[in-house]
């Protein structure tokens, strides 16, 4: 969850693996995280296609991306997380 934005958890991993695997291509090209966006990415879940359309949307997607690391939304760590009760 994201602000009123909610997202199923497997969508939000997805969404992390394409921003971490972006990063990572090739060091001398790498773009920082600021400047990325997932929106080009053609296996990027369709729930976040209306994000696309945002002002906000790196910041929602650096959001949601933090969220997932380490799986602490599993273990309910993370305050972004909902569905932990």
């Amino acid at each position: 969850q994201d602000g009123d934005l909610k997202f199923p958890l497997e969508s939000v991993k997805k969404l992390k693996e394409l921003m971490d695997g972006n990063r990572h291509i090739n060091p001398r090209m790498m773009v920082p995280m600021a400047s990325y966006s997932p929106c080009q990415e053609k296996h990027l879940p369709e729930e976040f296609r209306p994000v696309c359309k945002r002002e906000d949307a790196a910041m929602i997607f650096k959001r949601l991306s933090l969220a997932a690391e380490d799986d602490l939304c599993e273990i309910c760590a993370n305050a972004a997380c909902a569905g932990c009760f």
